[in-house]
């Protein structure tokens, strides 16, 4: 049986928000958090982009759930060696509960310096080198790495956790779930793509965690419901490679003028039929997700975490 976990979302919700929504959470019976890792929001309607490792840090006090990344960029924004410190720094605050969830990126986040924007195979080669700096830094030891990418001279963490730190690597399509599937601890997908998740599995991923998520937007007012989500999420119905290459707010909502509401209301689930919302969540577990999110779009947080806890989380465990 696949476990349940809530999508705490970082780009429409400030701190104190999303540390209410992590309680309220734990107390409707999911079993997990996900907790996404921006510098700007998708649009300036969601309106949100708190630091996530301080939001982290009062989750570790907030909370008894596993917490991951979902996710986070260690390439260009921040470097390797820095992610890598506030990993640890989370591990040992959630004693072990604690997942790094990363990918390689979208530009809207991590062009802020001014810095290049690689090409998607160049930045899955950063994120593997990446990924063999966190890993040495994680054992305590003092590092010296001098590769393509990076160079670290004279680094070690001095607070680390007892135990490794799982990283567990996006992949929406075949190269990045390859990486995922030969370097990670875990795979990590938006779609409930059983093939994706068989390439994991076959490619080297064995048994390991293989997580999903998605958005829903619970309310009485299905028509409601469906301006919400046209309002604040539209970007998700863009096509192809634009929420990697587009470098801002402003020109998501210049794209997101495409999307329509018949758009959202075909690909989103919205409202407050519990079988549209099982549904949902049942078709990555039908996939092979062994966790599965989800985020609540809409501002009627209570009246969502009542709908899961007494209608959806109990009949996906029936269903199973």
């Amino acid at each position: 049986m696949p476990e349940y976990g809530y999508f705490l979302s970082c780009e429409q919700y400030g701190p104190a928000e999303l540390i209410e929504q992590a309680r309220m959470a734990e107390q409707a019976g999911f079993q997990a958090l996900w907790i996404s890792d921006h510098y700007h929001p998708w649009n300036d309607e969601q309106g949100q982009s708190p630091f996530v490792w301080s939001v982290i840090g009062a989750l570790s006090e907030a909370v008894s759930l596993p917490i991951e990344t979902a996710v986070t960029c260690p390439t260009v924004r921040m470097h390797p060696a820095v992610v890598a410190q506030a990993a640890a720094t989370s591990a040992v605050m959630t004693n072990n509960r604690f997942r790094l969830g990363v990918g390689s990126g979208e530009a809207l986040n991590e062009h802020i310096l001014g810095d290049h924007w690689p090409p998607a195979h160049v930045r899955l080669d950063m994120l593997e080198e990446a990924i063999q700096v966190m890993r040495r830094l994680f054992s305590g030891e003092e590092v010296n790495h001098h590769g393509p990418h990076y160079t670290v001279e004279n680094a070690r963490l001095y607070t680390v956790p007892d135990e490794p730190i799982p990283i567990d690597i996006s992949g929406f399509g075949p190269a990045a779930t390859q990486l995922a599937s030969r370097v990670g601890d875990g795979y990590i997908s938006v779609m409930p793509d059983a093939a994706m998740v068989e390439q994991y599995r076959k490619g080297g991923g064995g048994g390991k965690l293989v997580s999903g998520g998605t958005k829903v937007c619970y309310d009485t007012d299905k028509d409601a419901a469906v301006r919400t989500v046209h309002r604040l999420w539209a970007n998700e119905q863009l096509p192809g490679e634009l929420g990697q290459v587009l470098p801002s707010p402003a020109h998501f909502e210049q794209a997101q003028q495409l999307v329509t509401e018949d758009m959202v209301r075909e690909n989103r689930v919205c409202g407050d039929d519990v079988d549209e919302h099982v549904a949902e969540l049942k078709q990555f577990a039908d996939a092979g997700f062994d966790r599965v999110y989800v985020n609540q779009i809409g501002p009627d947080m209570r009246g969502f975490f009542d709908f899961y806890r007494t209608k959806v989380l109990p009949q996906l465990q029936q269903t199973v």
